[in-house]
């Protein structure tokens, strides 16, 4: 079946607390209003982009919108490189933001108002940028995953996972993962973790690591400041063990884009990364909570074409 004229919406009714769903009807007027053929499918459970991804490439599908926030659009970027039956530079990416964070949104110059994210995806103007392939431990197995913004360890990755199951619990707001961060911050200790940045290896007891292709994240957090998503390169950003005063006094610098000004951060640049640990040191992928260490990252260059914005933040 040939559809490769028409795009696949691929709606996370319960993206927003609720907003995808209730706003769908408002999307799908702008989407006709503007003459976009498309058909709609909607997630019933988390990883349900996945599958729905997959199936529509398999039907000759070969543009989607994503509706929903940064873990639906993960979801998707997922379906697409976990799929062999076609190339992902054949894939076209676009989105409407519904989600809390929209931190990949903000990046490539997205609107908010859905009119105008309608007419970014009329007008069609695409970018490639990099994606990031994840191998990890859940227990004993080995997994992998695919993902299109940012990769936290340790403290990061405790704070959304903190933040994840509060959200299950039916809290809502954008303050969530900031007061998760502080209440984190009250228990974690720091691990004593092996970086090889491209060979380069760095060792450190450590309070977190941020994997950056995009450089936002938790809601406008800068943690990779410099980050650009088709440059061919991860930023790293290595947060050594400081006080938990230093940490509060240093909450400004996550974002102004000055973090890695502070003398206990280090930043690095590179393509391939291993990480090792000693306590287990946990990860999470563009807010997705996954495994642990040992942790190997791989970046797929410029594999991957999204609509953009007229205006983007690189």
């Amino acid at each position: 079946m040939n559809n490769t004229n028409e795009w696949l919406v691929i709606v996370n009714p319960n993206a927003g607390h609720g907003r995808g769903k209730k706003d769908w009807p408002v999307i799908a007027s702008l989407l006709d209003k503007y003459d976009i053929q498309y058909k709609v499918c909607f997630t019933l459970t988390r990883r349900h982009a996945i599958v729905l991804t997959q199936e529509g490439i398999l039907d000759g599908y070969r543009k989607i919108i994503a509706i929903g926030g940064d873990g639906t659009l993960n979801e998707i970027v997922n379906g697409i490189f976990m799929l062999n039956s076609c190339s992902p530079t054949d894939i076209t990416l676009s989105m409407i933001m519904v989600g809390t964070g929209n931190d990949w949104g903000k990046l490539f110059g997205i609107p908010t108002h859905y009119e105008l994210a309608v007419q970014v995806i009329k007008d069609c103007r695409t970018r490639s940028q990099d994606v990031g392939k994840v191998s990890f431990y859940d227990g004993i197995q080995k997994e992998s995953r695919y993902f299109i913004n940012i990769a936290g360890l340790g403290f990061d990755a405790v704070v959304v996972n903190r933040t994840n199951l509060t959200q299950d619990k039916g809290y809502k707001g954008k303050a969530i993962y900031f007061i998760n961060l502080l209440r984190s911050l009250l228990v974690y200790r720091h691990t004593h973790t092996s970086v090889e940045i491209d060979g380069k290896r760095i060792q450190h007891d450590v309070l977190s690591i941020s994997i950056g292709i995009g450089k936002y994240s938790g809601g406008g957090m800068m943690q990779t400041p410099h980050a650009l998503p088709n440059d061919g390169l991860f930023d790293i950003t290595i947060i050594r063990k400081m006080s938990k005063w230093e940490v509060v006094m240093s909450l400004k610098k996550l974002y102004d884009g000055t973090l890695l000004t502070h003398p206990k951060i280090e930043g690095y640049k590179g393509k391939e990364i291993l990480i090792d640990s000693d306590p287990l040191i946990h990860l999470e992928t563009d807010g997705e909570s996954l495994g642990h260490s040992p942790i190997q990252f791989k970046l797929l260059p410029n594999s991957l074409n999204v609509v953009c914005g007229a205006i983007c933040a690189f």
